[in-house]
């Protein structure tokens, strides 16, 4: 008889818990012939690959190393045996070496083996276990093949039962929060962005930039590493990348001092669905939408010691129509108004990405492995806009009221590579490894745009640019680990990251004198800029873990980081060169206690930095929006920020609660303080400078719930307060003063009905990001989507729908200061429906993660506008 009871006895904490559960159900019995049955020895297998024997390391062993075959044949059917697990040992030890799961054809093959006397054992569920002993290999014949191996059922037959167990679609870590992108079926045919605005704690607003507990200043790695391109645009990659390519979101929000010291609020990790498998496999899926379509391929090969990952994927949007309104207002020092701005117009915008990567790994020996990965990425957008603007000047008898209408045509290219190579040595001792990790970012940014008006002035004046920015950043990097003892481990290592960045901004005008419509351009050198920027990054860590008594772990990090920064503009004799060079020093500490085996409480302290980079320091004023131009500060100091989170974390049956609160000090805070130019004009221009200080407080609550067997509820939510402390001249800009609570939301639910249905509803909430002058823009979103599982769910098909009730989104910003107030509105169209579609094919043997390599996570990230500093695309890409 078929039992339906959802076993997972391996989830409980102590052995005692899991013989009795094992005891209770016939664990057994509940695995042979399921589906399940095959994970349970997979992960048998891989358990068993962890283990690795004392005789197979040291400098005394030989450095030839063969393998170990066979083939497992039912002594009934007579036909092979798949998914059978089995152990080498070292013919009288007592632990496994090594182990593997046969395939689909019943072959199984232990590479990496020593010449030697092992012995094999083989144990499968409902057959009497086999042992071979001895099996020997010597330097002359490393390779045993053992050929058929007949193996026997046992004498006690089982009834089938089924064993029922998903992973959760959110897990909380002990180091951080994961998100199980690939259980996450509304993600479906989107990008990374859209899977982004459903991880708690993270928000997105409606350019794509990420904030994570409101703070802007986050780093985001892909697989643990940055992409080149990521360090300038952020926001256009992350639309590049297919929500079918991510496997995992991982939030970190108290990184310890290992980690690169760079991004106030943490880190957020993209893990893509690279697999270290043995055989062939593959997949490939997508969608197709009114918003947008993508599709994605994913090859895995693995034989023997060598194995090779390749993925490709991109997405496409249709042609989307977003509409703005701009309102500026200009004071004398009796309130009274002198000049004023409206604007009004419509941006015609699309969107294309690609992104692919090659991944190599070859295992030389038992301790000496080698890998590669090349990662490709492509993308860009076209758009097309019209504006009509209103200038009135109070100030002039009778009032002077001017209207004009341009045209905006904007060209967007960015692309690049990631080449890694790294080594990894293992010692004797076991968790005792050495490994060094080198990178090579390129990324390229190219933006052309043309803005034509019809009378023109001296705020609208005709203009052709192109800025040309190229990034090259290489980086070496070397970690040592070494467990001292069962209670104490030693981390340690050191990095240099070198960046070379060069932004050529070329602008042309049409002469004095030519009519609104000219479009005879001339070269402005006023309003080009060459610009050269490097920055070196050398950096040492150390960090200890301790395992104390009563179920305490100590976690004490200390870092040093020296950073050195040149600018060199080539082509601006106004402008001069500037250098700086500062160390900081950042140590990091984590008490943890597990109360019971269910509930942890843990207490932190983290230093983070947040240095500023090109376009924060390029002093060139960026003239693209005559109405709001920019320009960079080449004194600003790095943000320093401390925090200190308490955090509890408890399991109760399948539900899931993870409590924080926060409190972080920053100094040195670096906003964009827009003021009234001084040149006699109209309009404003934004610098950017270390405005003062920040306290914030905060609380984050994360929960899950499984009230019935076939429904589970998420809600997420964090709350914290904005208090900025301007200084110096600064004082007089700051509007918003005293205590300000901001938020961000997400709650779903998702139902598991019969037939292979599933179904989520989701709803994002994202409130006003503030600043000393006024507000960003709020954000919500609102999903749904139902997907049918084929083919023994290596296949599905579903539709899924963004906020059905509305066609635009609106999205508002406001600042204000002495002098001038400023007001915007951005709608664009966010309603979409679409059909998604997966299948997977292919049969794996899933071994043990490579190390990984370079991490960079050094850079603030809140720049969207290109590598360089010196000019950006007209109508650049707002929306998704």
């Amino acid at each position: 008889m078929r039992m339906q009871n959802l076993v997972q006895c391996h989830t409980f904490i102590t052995k005692k818990q899991r013989w009795a559960c094992n005891k209770k159900y016939n664990f057994a019995s509940y695995l042979k012939n399921s589906q399940e049955m095959k994970r349970f020895y997979i992960l048998i297998a891989i358990i068993c690959s962890f283990i690795t024997a004392k005789a197979q390391f040291g400098g005394a062993a030989s450095t030839t190393v063969g393998k170990i075959s066979g083939t497992i044949i039912d002594s009934v059917t007579k036909k092979p045996m798949d998914y059978v697990p089995v152990s080498l040992y070292r013919s009288t030890g007592k632990s496994p070496i090594t182990g593997v799961v046969t395939d689909d054809k019943g072959n199984f093959h232990l590479d990496g083996i020593h010449p030697g006397s092992y012995k094999i054992s083989i144990d499968f569920m409902g057959y009497a276990s086999k042992v071979i002993n001895p099996i020997v290999t010597t330097d002359a014949k490393p390779d045993k093949a053992l050929g058929g191996i007949v193996f026997s059922p046992s004498a006690k037959a089982l009834k089938e039962v089924v064993i029922q167990g998903t992973v959760p679609l959110v897990e909380n870590r002990i180091d951080k929060i994961v998100f199980n992108a690939e259980k996450d079926l509304t993600s479906a045919g989107g990008n990374a962005t859209d899977v982004l605005q459903k991880v708690p704690l993270v928000s997105v607003d409606i350019n794509g930039n990420v904030s994570l507990r409101g703070d802007a200043s986050v780093r985001v790695l892909i697989n643990g590493k940055p992409s080149g391109a990521t360090s300038a645009n952020l926001s256009d990659v992350l639309k590049t990348i297919p929500a079918d390519q991510i496997k995992t979101i991982e939030v970190i929000t108290s990184p310890s001092a290992k980690y690169d010291a760079e991004g106030t609020a943490g880190i957020i990790n993209i893990i893509t669905k690279n697999k270290n498998v043995s055989g062939f496999s593959g997949g490939f899926s997508g969608g197709v939408g009114t918003r947008q379509n993508n599709g994605n391929l994913n090859l895995n090969y693995n034989k023997n010691r060598f194995s090779l990952t390749m993925n490709a994927g991109g997405n496409l949007t249709w042609p989307q129509v977003s509409n703005t309104t701009f309102n500026q207002t200009f004071f004398d020092s009796n309130n009274a108004v002198t000049k004023s701005n409206i604007t009004n117009g419509s941006t015609r915008l699309k969107r294309y990405g690609g992104i692919g990567s090659i991944t190599v790994n070859y295992d030389v020996n038992t301790f000496n492995s080698f890998t590669s990965t090349i990662r490709l990425n492509q993308g860009g957008f076209n758009s097309t806009g019209i504006t009509s603007n209103t200038f009135s000047d109070f100030t002039a008898t009778p009032p002077i009221i001017f209207t004009n209408n341009g045209r905006t045509v904007s060209h967007n290219f960015f692309g690049g590579f990631d080449w890694n190579a790294d080594y990894t040595h293992k010692f004797k001792k076991e968790g005792n490894e050495l490994s060094f990790s080198s990178q090579w970012s390129h990324s390229v940014i190219n933006t052309d745009y043309t803005n034509i008006f019809s009378r023109q002035s001296a705020n609208s004046s005709n203009q052709l640019a192109n800025n040309d920015g190229t990034n090259n950043e290489y980086t070496l990097q070397a970690d040592y680990v070494l467990p001292i003892s069962k209670t104490l481990k030693l981390e340690a290592g050191g990095k240099s990251i070198f960046r070379r960045i060069n932004s050529d901004f070329n602008s042309f005008r049409t002469a004095t004198g030519s009519p609104g419509d000219s479009t005879s351009f001339i070269f402005d050198p006023k309003n080009s800029n060459l610009y050269d920027y490097n920055q070196d990054v050398y950096a040492g860590y150390a960090v200890l873990t301790v395992t104390l008594p009563k179920s305490y772990t100590l976690l004490i990090g200390s870092r040093l980081e020296n950073t050195a920064i040149t600018g060199i503009p080539t082509s601006q004799t106004t402008l001069q060169p500037f250098t700086q060079n500062y160390n900081t020093y950042i140590p990091s500490l984590t008490i943890q206690k597990a109360l019971t085996p269910t509930q942890t409480l843990k207490i932190t302290y983290s230093k983070r930095i947040t240095r500023p980079s090109l376009t924060f320091l390029n002093p060139f004023v960026n003239t693209n929006n005559q109405n709001s131009e920019s320009q960079g500060n080449p004194k600003l100091s790095p943000e320093i920020s401390q925090t200190v989170e308490l955090n509890y974390n408890t399991y109760i049956g399948s539900s899931i609660i993870n409590v924080s609160t926060y409190y972080r000090y920053i100094t040195g805070l670096i906003e964009g303080v827009a003021a009234p130019r001084t040149d006699g004009t109209s309009g404003t221009l934004t610098t950017y400078a270390n405005i003062g200080s920040n306290k914030v407080f905060g609380a984050s609550f994360f929960g899950s719930v499984t009230p019935i067997k076939i429904l589970t509820i998420r809600a997420s939510i964090n709350a914290y307060t904005y208090t900025p402390n301007a200084s110096g001249a600064f004082t007089a800009d700051q509007t918003l003063n005293g205590t300000y609570i901001s938020y961000n939301a997400f709650a779903s639910g998702s139902l598991t009905l019969p037939s292979g249905f599933i179904a989520e509803v989701f709803a994002v909430e994202n409130s006003p990001r503030r600043t000393i002058q006024g507000t960003n823009p709020s954000f919500s979103l609102l999903g749904a989507g139902v997907k049918k599982q084929l083919f023994n769910k290596k296949a599905s098909i579903g539709i899924n729908t963004l906020e059905p009730f509305s066609k635009y989104k609106s999205f508002n910003t406001n600042i204000s200061s002495p002098g001038f107030s400023q007001s915007s509105t951005f709608a664009f169209p966010f309603r979409s429906v679409g059909l998604t579609f997966s299948y997977t094919f292919g049969k794996l043997n899933f071994a043990a993660d490579k190390k990984k390599g370079v991490n960079n996570d050094d850079l603030k990230q809140g720049d969207q506008n290109g590598v360089g500093g010196g000019g950006a695309a007209g109508g650049t890409g707002n929306g998704k």
